[in-house]
Parts: structure tokens; C-alpha cells; sequence
């Protein structure tokens, strides 16, 4: 985002995919493109007790036994390198933690304003609406989501494996 009311960021794509609905609160997984250079995968769209909203790409949090360094989910109870009991109130440290909730996931991409969050999230969700129409449809068949090997094939050498980085400052 640029100046007020300027987009400097433009969503030039959206991906979406459905998920059995049904059986859980996960409703697709979508993809972005922004100003056609540049992905965001694994943006969720969740039902919520409100309504589906878009949830960021995230990762799960990990944190390290005092006893022997190994790295281990924050719900564990037990490190699972050495088997020393962890301390059960590890996850609850920082600021934004919400009295006695720990925090078990961290967005790895995120918008760093509400102007820019909720243009995501209205141009996410119409797609979302868009593929839940078509999905009612005689026929439909789900889009293919892009993959990890996504490369701009002007930069790879005929017959050559793409490697990542490769091409870059040719």
C-alpha cells in the first residue's frame, strides 16, 4: 500500500481449493499472486464463529528443552530427543499471549496494516464464492493448485533441471 487510498500491491491471481467442508471448519486452501511476481500459498479459508474469514500462511511453534537443546512442539510434555518432562508453562511467555492460551502457531506472511488485511481477505473470499458456485455445477472438477516447482521457464537452459535461485541475475 502507497499513499492513502494508493495500492501499490495489486492481487493479480487467486487459487482457490475446496476441502470436504463438511467434516471439518477448513473450507479451502487458497493461493495468492501479487502484481504477478509474487505467491503466498497456504492462506486458509476457515468457518469461524462468525463467518469464514482468511487465515495467513503459518507455522507451527517449536522452542528448545533447557536440558538438552532438542527442538519440540509446544504442546509437548516430554522433549522428545532426551524425555525430560518440559516446563507446562512455556507457551504462555511474550506479549501477546492471552492469559492462559498458549499460542501455537506464527504467521510466516501477513499484512502489516487492517487496509491491506482486509483487501486480502475481500478479493480471497470472493474467489471462495466463486469456486463454491462453480463446484455446484454437473462436471465440476477442482483446479490444480501450484505446486513448489513454480519457475519462469525463460531462465532454465533447455534440458536443465531448474535449481532454486538459478537464472535470477543472468
Amino acid at each position: 500500500m502507497g499513499k492513502e487510498g494508493e495500492h501499490n500491491v495489486e492481487i493479480t491471481e487467486v487459487r482457490v481449493k475446496l476441502t470436504e467442508a463438511n467434516k471439518n471448519r477448513l473450507q479451502a486452501f487458497c493461493s495468492i499472486t501479487i502484481n504477478n511476481d509474487f505467491v503466498v500459498r497456504d492462506l486458509k479459508v476457515i468457518e469461524g464463529q462468525k463467518g469464514v474469514f482468511v487465515a495467513m500462511p503459518s507455522r507451527k511453534l517449536t522452542d528448545r528443552c533447557t536440558k538438552c537443546g532438542g527442538k519440540n512442539n509446544i504442546r509437548a510434555c516430554y522433549c522428545s530427543e532426551c524425555g525430560a518432562k518440559l516446563d507446562e508453562k512455556r507457551g504462555l511467555k511474550g506479549e501477546e499471549s492471552i492469559p492462559g492460551k498458549i499460542k501455537l502457531y506464527a504467521d510466516t506472511a501477513h499484512p502489516i496494516n487492517s487496509k491491506c488485511r482486509e483487501y486480502i481477505q475481500q478479493r480471497v473470499l470472493t474467489a471462495f464464492k466463486e469456486e463454491l458456485h462453480k463446484s455446484a455445477q454437473p462436471g465440476y472438477k477442482s483446479p490444480k493448485m501450484p505446486d513448489d516447482t513454480d519457475f519462469d521457464e525463460r531462465y532454465v537452459g533447455e534440458g536443465k533441471e531448474q535449481r532454486f535461485g538459478e537464472g535470477i541475475f543472468t
